[in-house]
């Protein structure tokens, strides 16, 4: 496909955040004295919103803390870590120059809020590679639903079969593919078991930027 259009999603595909998030629940409770994390608790929220697991760490470990506040607390972590530690994909900012060569218009679109992707970029130094930042926050509805991908392509003034969107995920991949985008996958080390999954719906796979 001549990339005329592209839409990236930002964690697992631009940067090396999902180990972060997959952490922040031990880093979370380690930091509230809690030194063993059972295994079962870690499995048992993999499905849950921020706000349900709160809910079961204050229930389980006794934490005499309002699940808001935790979540608040947790959510100052993961800001910490976007606007310091997180790192970018190896290759990502040569695969990116490339595209602005060939005169490609884009943007991110991300679950992420837009402040921490606009700090996490802007430190990595490839903020300017994209016309705008869109967030499933700011849209109202996540990537089971096509939104985000769809006022993006509004907002770029493309249809989505002429616009590239760039995803490590196989749900939100399965929802923009629906809705008529090109799809790139993206491989991600803590998305491996779905890769297979990933590669089968996707038009064009990248196994490694440094390599693409």
């Amino acid at each position: 496909m001549d990339k005329k259009f592209a839409i990236f999603d930002l964690d697992g595909t631009l940067v090396d955040s999902m180990s972060y998030w997959s952490q922040l629940a031990e880093e979370y409770l380690h930091s509230r004295g809690v030194e063993q994390v059972p295994n079962h608790i870690l499995e048992a929220i993999k499905p849950m919103t921020m706000e349900e697991s709160a809910d079961l760490f204050r229930r389980t470990f006794g934490l005499d803390i309002t699940s808001s506040h935790m979540v608040a607390e947790m959510e100052h972590m993961m800001d910490q870590h976007y606007r310091n530690d997180i790192p970018l994909k190896e290759g990502v900012a040569a695969y990116l120059e490339g595209l602005h060569q060939a005169g490609t218009t884009m943007c991110v679109a991300s679950a992420t809020a837009e402040p921490l992707v606009e700090l996490c970029l802007s430190r990595l130094g490839v903020r300017h590679y994209f016309q705008f930042l869109l967030s499933c926050e700011t849209v109202g509805v996540g990537k089971t639903q096509p939104d985000i991908y769809l006022q993006a392509a509004q907002r770029m003034g493309c249809t989505p079969a002429e616009t590239a969107v760039y995803e490590d995920a196989v749900y939100a991949a399965a929802t923009a593919k629906k809705a008529g985008f090109y799809i790139v996958g993206v491989y991600d080390q803590d998305a491996s078991a779905h890769w297979e999954e990933l590669q089968s719906l996707s038009d064009e796979t990248i196994p490694s930027f440094e390599e693409a």
